[in-house]
């Protein structure tokens, strides 16, 4: 039996990269799982590949109402919900303030904040009854820009700092009943896409970096694959190995915390 026999979690932004990692390994570990995903091809492809398995829903993450579809689908068809996991996002290619224009500017922060800070909200708003019904959780995607400079520009690394604020705020407005954490993965082997207002909507992270070099910048020196970032989240999500947790954030970044002014040298020795 899995850590997550029996329990229903319903996943943002499920349709590729880390959200359908996660997928695949709640549905490995026992779970039932529900899909919030905006693109319709998405959400087809999910339902080719799993079937009955899982419930999809296509919808903004960035809208309340899609939100409550999405929640009341996956109740409807499994009964309740243990886990609500906020995930979707989308990145911005290091657009800083002085290239982008005000007009631009203006634009990005809405589009971002609204995808990647005020979805956090609104998804945990309409799993909330739910949630709290089955004494459930609720687990954040962030990034290591929630922690540093230079994994994004200005408004990216604003929204994910604001997500740890978010997550903070709800581990102590809903304590007890709901349990509030999140992860912060590094730069991962995902095509993660840009910003429409910034014309970067068919233009993803790897598109434009070498992953052998993002592999080369991390203390761990490798590119994780999104599936090596799952086993944070079915932790944060059981509730054998995760009664005592709330308002934790798992830096699950490849050391980029230590890494320091040199590069370490630890398994680099001169034969």
């Amino acid at each position: 039996m899995g850590w997550l026999e029996g329990e229903v979690a319903l996943i943002t932004g499920g349709g590729s990269g880390l959200g359908l990692a996660l997928v695949e390994r709640f549905l490995d570990e026992g779970a039932h799982v529900g899909v919030l995903q905006r693109s319709q091809s998405k959400v087809d492809a999910l339902n080719k590949r799993f079937g009955d398995k899982i419930v999809t829903v296509a919808g903004d993450v960035a809208n309340f109402a899609d939100n409550v579809r999405a929640v009341n689908a996956t109740v409807e068809r499994f009964g309740k919900l243990d886990c609500f996991i906020g995930n979707a996002g989308i990145w911005d290619h290091y657009a800083d303030i002085v290239h982008m224009s005000g007009e631009q500017l203006d634009k990005a922060f809405d589009e971002i904040m609204g995808i990647n800070t005020k979805s956090l909200i609104l998804g945990a708003k309409a799993a909330l009854d739910a949630l709290i019904d089955s004494n459930g959780s609720i687990i954040f995607t962030l990034s290591n820009s929630a922690l540093y400079s230079a994994g994004g520009g200005p408004i990216y690394t604003a929204s994910k700092h604001a997500g740890v604020g978010v997550m903070k705020e709800l581990a102590y407005e809903l304590a007890p009943k709901v349990r509030v954490n999140a992860v912060a993965p590094s730069g991962m082997n995902v095509n993660i896409k840009g910003a429409a207002s910034l014309g970067q909507e068919n233009l993803g992270l790897l598109d434009a970096r070498d992953p052998e070099k993002i592999a080369r910048g991390m203390p761990l020196n490798f590119l994780p694959e999104p599936e090596d970032m799952t086993g944070s989240y079915v932790l944060l999500a059981s509730r054998q190995n995760n009664r005592p947790l709330t308002g934790v954030l798992i830096n699950a970044e490849c050391g980029l915390g230590i890494r320091g002014l040199r590069q370490p040298r630890a398994g680099f020795f001169d034969e």
